[in-house]
């Protein structure tokens, strides 16, 4: 019963797509992001669905008007140029046939990033694209919440599949969109709904707690210090932080803290000390080849050769040694710049709304924005994500939100022409002599 519901929603939605291709790339977030076709199905789990998706999203782009030029901001084109330099360094990957499968999964994340961004067009539609991301990762964050209060926080929380599956990716992933919800939240005019996504953000935080990811607690710590800083109620905000806090602290079991306090003794901590191990591979790598090590470095001759303890094989557990082990320098720097810029653009729209009453969502999406940033550049840190669709969807929102927001003019005050007293024909007419 569920696959025919999926092959339904699935037949239906392809068939839109063609006529209205963005609900195609929206429904591409949701499944790219939340696989919920393995989540849901049984034999749907091996359907692939993702490219039948994307194959009616391309071609009703190449049938509709509605579309726009990607490559308009500032960070797309890094991105652009970022995905160049991951396909110039794949033939020169340690292993190319072995990095196949990444490269191939990388470059249709990409290329759909910028069908996406082609095709959202109106604010309107990018609200639906934030809902999509949100939707597609927060299921599992309030999911997790409410099984996390029935276990008393003993259980890992797992995702339904791709980057997510594992409990610390999927923290990764909540603590992004949770500033996300917040804005969608700031942006509703329905007091129920507003209620509604405030529980949905409370059971995402404590989903994340659970997680058991030190990485995920850490971002969590970056992006509530953050957050506060950019509210106008800092005394309001801090009080419900300071409480959740406390609550946290009682509820969680010991289980947790312990494992929590292992970043404090990182060093008698295998796992800790495997990630540093595998951080000196990127590093050494790095300097060895201007292309890096390619789309995976965890190999056993590759840390024979570059790592200092050759027993410890791990992966990089951190979005920037993992870009720089695998795509070198360059690829790190042109990973950072795709950030410093997607920070400028959320900064011009805190700027552009405080022009006006009528941009103040430009105010919140920029804010929110720099949230989920600082959140994904703290706990990411701890994790390899940096070719997950998540951050760089982030990217496209800061992108197409400046775009909306310097399109949007407030009308200007008109003044009136100044009245004209009528005067009587003779008048007239002695005016004109």
């Amino acid at each position: 019963m569920r696959d025919m519901l999926i092959l339904a929603i699935l037949s239906i939605g392809c068939i839109w797509s063609l006529r209205a291709p963005w609900i195609g790339a929206m429904m591409w977030t949701v499944v790219s992001l939340g696989s919920p076709h393995v989540h849901f199905g049984y034999s749907a789990a091996n359907w692939p669905v993702a490219m039948v998706i994307a194959c009616s999203t391309l071609l009703g782009l190449l049938l509709t008007k509605e579309r726009q030029n990607p490559f308009f901001n500032m960070a797309v084109i890094l991105t652009g140029f970022l995905t160049v330099w991951m396909n110039i360094t794949y033939p020169f990957s340690f292993v190319p046939e072995y990095c196949y499968a990444v490269w191939d999964r990388t470059m249709k994340i990409m290329m759909m990033l910028f069908v996406t961004i082609a095709l959202i067009d109106t604010r309107e539609k990018l609200n639906v694209f934030i809902w999509s991301n949100v939707a597609a990762i927060g299921y599992y964050g309030v999911k997790g919440g409410v099984f996390s209060m029935l276990t008393g926080g003993n259980a890992i929380i797992l995702g339904g599949g791709g980057f997510i599956a594992e409990n610390n990716a999927l923290a990764v992933a909540e603590i992004v969109i949770l500033p996300l919800l917040r804005y969608l939240q700031l942006q509703s005019a329905n007091r129920r709904l507003r209620q509604g996504m405030g529980i949905a953000m409370a059971l995402i935080a404590i989903s994340i707690f659970v997680s058991h990811s030190r990485g995920a607690l850490l971002g969590m710590i970056a992006m509530a210090s953050f957050f506060w800083l950019k509210s106008p109620n800092k005394f309001r905000w801090a009080l419900i932080i300071t409480v959740a806090a406390a609550v946290l602290l009682v509820a969680l079991p010991a289980e947790y803290w312990a494992r929590m306090n292992t970043i404090k003794t990182y060093e008698e901590d295998v796992s800790a000390q495997g990630r540093i191990n595998s951080w000196w591979v990127a590093f050494n790598v790095a300097n060895d080849r201007i292309t890096g090590g390619g789309f995976s470095v965890n190999i056993n001759w590759v840390f024979e050769k570059y790592a200092p303890n050759p027993r410890l094989l791990f992966v990089a557990h951190s979005i920037y040694f993992q870009m720089l082990g695998e795509q070198g320098y360059i690829g790190l720097l042109l990973f950072l710049s795709i950030g410093v810029a997607s920070w400028i653009n959320a900064h011009r729209m805190i700027r552009r709304g405080k022009q006006s009453a009528e941009l103040k969502w430009a105010a919140d999406l920029g804010a929110m924005v720099q949230v989920s940033m600082v959140g994904f550049g703290v706990s990411g840190a701890f994790l390899s994500l940096a070719l997950f669709d998540l951050p760089y969807n982030v990217m496209a929102i800061s992108a197409l939100g400046i775009k909306f927001a310097l399109m949007s003019r407030a009308a200007p005050a008109v003044t009136p022409e100044p009245a004209r007293m009528a005067m009587p024909d003779g008048a007239r007419k002695l005016r004109r002599s």
